[in-house]
């Protein structure tokens, strides 16, 4: 029996108290990314990330489309100054068939070109004009934000906030383009 209990100790030892479960050491914790909003000036400022709350005018999804109260904001972006985007910096555009607050753009044309939605009543921020700000009810039921009499819609070729690819596109009939604070198309370079 000595040299069982010596054999027992001397795995003991040298296992080093082994045992059949792996252990895991949890990685290390890396903080949600902070999304920054241009604003009039061109410089961002800090949205809430995930472990913030957000307020009840920003959209914590990242479909174009979709959102809560929607913000229109002033923000320069390259060779545009003051022109429209959302609370997540993407920019906003006109299509020159809307030719009332009502839009023209479905099907195809909506895939391509999302209208900006909106659930609550839209905000005017960092120089947008609150008093140019309504909505329009979409086919559907859902409510587009409307500025100056413009049905105002995002690009499916805008992949990234700041991007400007939809401007003086020819698409559905008419040409697209971003929108000054003013309510007015911008034109050329």
């Amino acid at each position: 029996m000595t040299a069982t209990t010596a054999v027992v100790a001397l795995i003991t030892v040298v296992c080093g108290g082994c045992s059949s479960s792996k252990k895991t050491t949890a990685p290390a914790s890396t903080p949600p990314p902070v999304i920054a909003t241009p604003t009039s000036t061109g410089s961002p400022t800090t949205e809430p990330t995930s472990t913030e709350s957000a307020s009840p005018t920003e959209s914590a999804s990242p479909s174009p489309s979709a959102g809560t109260a929607g913000v229109v904001a002033a923000a320069t972006i390259g060779k545009f100054q003051n022109i429209l985007v959302d609370s997540q910096g993407r920019t906003l555009y006109l299509f020159e068939a809307d030719t009332s607050p009502t839009s023209t753009c479905y099907d195809d044309c909506a895939t391509a070109w999302p209208p900006a939605l909106t659930t609550g009543a839209p905000t005017a921020a960092n120089g947008a004009d609150q008093a140019k700000l309504s909505t329009t009810t979409r086919k559907d039921g859902k409510t587009q934000i409307v500025y100056n009499g413009h049905p105002l819609y995002y690009f499916e070729g805008d992949k990234a906030q700041g991007d400007t690819n939809g401007e003086e596109s020819s698409a559905f009939g008419a040409k697209w383009y971003v929108v000054n604070v003013s309510g007015t198309k911008v034109e050329g370079d």
